[in-house]
């Protein structure tokens, strides 16, 4: 059974890594690696000297991190709400609508996405009709990166709270009764019994989303992204996939190099808190 996803691994994963020495050459595709001459740290140095690349780094930087916050905090408080609910049935169909979104492709919730909130599109006749000006949500740099945020949010709280929903079935309902009989209230036993019981998976989740601060999504801007947005809009993915367009090779493997290695950092940090918070350990 491990074999597929082995073998998956191995030739899409490990099997390109000799091409980063791209990055450290001036890569031409009819020499190929062997044959393009060496040219140490200097598209790194150039990645930073660009002067779009700060403006880039800082989009991606601000849009992930919004994303990993929320992305927390709203699936937890999700599947707090929906342990409340005691109707099988009704918990049931909740949980499927909100899971739906995420098996949704990019590319569809982006032709809707840009139908909905066109400026003769659905929520700008609705504001309309409340006497409010259209909005430019695809258009404008500051609606766009909350737009980004809100529609990420919206696909996948649903499916990121399982894993919260299956840690609050493991609680040993023995506590709840306790508390009952001392004389706590719902919202005293989520305060002193639900939360804190969560707060390891909690931990384990933040330190594993810490490896995508510079991944802001490339499916989802893609599919968004436009000119007038470009300046606070533009994340890394997409700098990249433009200057690899350009026939740049090496610089853009470069940037690639760049987003992993900060995100190695992070990620090993966030095991080390994890290990000394909440004693998770993956070794």
């Amino acid at each position: 059974m491990l074999l597929p996803a082995v073998l998956v691994a191995l030739i899409f994963k490990y099997a390109p890594m000799p091409g980063v020495i791209m990055a450290f050459q001036e890569f031409k595709p009819w020499l190929g690696i062997g044959g393009s001459s060496w040219v140490g740290w200097d598209n790194f140095k150039l990645m930073f000297t660009m002067h779009d690349s700060v403006q880039v780094i800082w989009n991606t930087i601000f849009i992930s991190v919004l994303k990993i916050l929320f992305g927390l905090v709203v699936p937890v408080a999700f599947a707090l709400l929906l342990n409340e609910v005691r109707h099988i049935a009704l918990k049931r169909s909740i949980q499927t609508l909100v899971y739906l979104p995420h098996f949704m492709s990019w590319v569809i919730l982006g032709g809707i996405l840009l139908d909905l909130l066109s400026l003769d599109g659905f929520a700008n006749r609705l504001a309309t009709a409340f006497h409010l000006e259209p909005i430019l949500f695809l258009g404008d740099g500051n609606w766009f990166r909350a737009t980004v945020i809100v529609s990420d949010l919206w696909k996948e709280f649903g499916f990121s709270a399982i894993v919260f929903l299956a840690a609050l079935s493991g609680i040993n309902p023995a506590l709840y009764e306790a508390s009952e009989i001392d004389g706590a209230g719902r919202l005293q036993q989520t305060l002193y019994i639900t939360l804190p019981s969560l707060l390891p998976i909690i931990i384990v989740v933040f330190t594993l989303s810490l490896g995508n601060v510079l991944n802001a999504n490339f499916d989802q801007i893609f599919n968004l992204l436009n000119p007038l947005v470009l300046e606070k809009g533009d994340i890394i993915d997409t700098y990249v996939y433009r200057t690899f367009q350009g026939g740049q090779y090496s610089l853009a493997t470069a940037v690639g190099i760049f987003k992993s290695a900060v995100g190695f950092v992070l990620i090993s940090g966030g095991y080390y808190f994890a290990y000394k918070v909440a004693n998770y350990r993956i070794f």
